[in-house]
This record gives C-alpha cells, sequence and structure tokens, in this order.
C-alpha cells in the first residue's frame, strides 16, 4: 500500500499539476481506499517514484519541458544577475513537470531592489512570503512571482548574510541544491537534452 500510495501521488504531481507533496499523498491514499494509514510514504520515497513514472510515461515531453524551463531560468538568472541568483527545485534536480514554477533565491542586502528593478523595467509581478529554513531557524522572506513564456518564475530574496547559511530542501528536509548562473549554463551544455537524472549541485 505505501508503494501504491507513492506511484499515485508521483502521477498526480506529474500529470494533474499539483505540486505540494503531503496533498498528494492524502489524496493518493483516499483514492485507493487508505485514507485512515499510517504509513504514507516519505516525500523521497514519492520524488523516486515520479522518476519512475516521468521515465516511463513521458520519456519524450519531460525532457523537453525540463530544458525549456532550464533555458527560461536562465534568462531570468542573467537578467537579475546583480541580485546573485541561484536555481532551486525541480527545474534543477530533474524531477520538473509541465505544471513546474521556476524557483530562484536572490541575495540582496535591500530586498526593495528587487522590487524597484522590477518597476523600472515594467515587468508585472505579484508580491507574498514564503517560510524558508536556515539552518535551525524558520522564518519569512519576501517573494515576486513573474510569468515567463510558458511558467511562473518565483523569486525568494534573502539577505546577503543568508548565502553562508545552510538551505533546507522543504520536500526532502536535507540540504538544498542550488546552483549558479555558471552552473546552470555548464549543465545545459553538458546536457541538451536531460536524462531526469539530478545534477550535483548542492549546498551554497
Amino acid at each position: 500500500m505505501r508503494e501504491l500510495i507513492a506511484q499515485t501521488a508521483a502521477r498526480m504531481i506529474a500529470e494533474d499539476g499539483i505540486q505540494d507533496y503531503a496533498l498528494a499523498k492524502r489524496k493518493a491514499a483516499r483514492q485507493l481506499g487508505a485514507a485512515d494509514t499510517h504509513s504514507l510514504p516519505s516525500n523521497g520515497e514519492v520524488q523516486q517514484a515520479l522518476r519512475l513514472h516521468q521515465g516511463l510515461y513521458q520519456k519524450d515531453e519531460q525532457p523537453l519541458r525540463l530544458k525549456q524551463l532550464r533555458t527560461e531560468a536562465l534568462a531570468a538568472m542573467h537578467l537579475l544577475e546583480r541580485f546573485n541568483p541561484y536555481l532551486t527545485g525541480s527545474v534543477l534536480t530533474g524531477t520538473a513537470t509541465r505544471h513546474s514554477d521556476i524557483n530562484l533565491q536572490l541575495f540582496t542586502d535591500n530586498a526593495k531592489e528587487v522590487e524597484l528593478f522590477l518597476l523600472n523595467r515594467n515587468m508585472p509581478y505579484e508580491t507574498g512570503e514564503k517560510r524558508s529554513r536556515l539552518n535551525d531557524d524558520m522564518f519569512s522572506v519576501p517573494t515576486f512571482t513573474l510569468q515567463s513564456e510558458t511558467s511562473e518564475i518565483r523569486l525568494a530574496v534573502f539577505s546577503t548574510e543568508d548565502l553562508r547559511k545552510s538551505s533546507y530542501d522543504p520536500i526532502e528536509g536535507k540540504p538544498l541544491e542550488r546552483a549558479k548562473t555558471k552552473q546552470l549554463e555548464i549543465l545545459l551544455a553538458a546536457n541538451p537534452y536531460p536524462d531526469n537524472e539530478s545534477p550535483a549541485f548542492a549546498g551554497k
């Protein structure tokens, strides 16, 4: 049952646009008649099932979509270069779906400068907040959401000193993988048609 829930949750993430792993697991358990189970799969197990699902059922579509998202991410990172951007999330790890966002972390001493930058270039955006964990502390950081050609770009704005702190993956709870502009350029050049494997860009 645990494996079936992981597989069903992975399908929901890949095909139905559910981005929240916990929600996908709960919906999968209900769909399988196991809503009361206390043995839900871990996020890591769901992510492994997601890679398997993409390899079996989206082996042509998903690599092309991933390349498209990484190319758009790189363009955004060049544009936002002054704010020391890093790519994170499924677009970096290789599990991006047709519904995935592009997630960038920016590091600056003044978050208002990011908003002024967007305003001066007449770039429409939405503001918000995001809960993040650095070292052992949880706190909120400002966010800006932009619309690219085919997806949303979510900017999370941290202070410059936060770059030296350990950031954690909200899905697996382990150190967050993140890539600088040059690392993403190398990744795209070396793997123009990705094979759905996670790159080795971890940490700071």
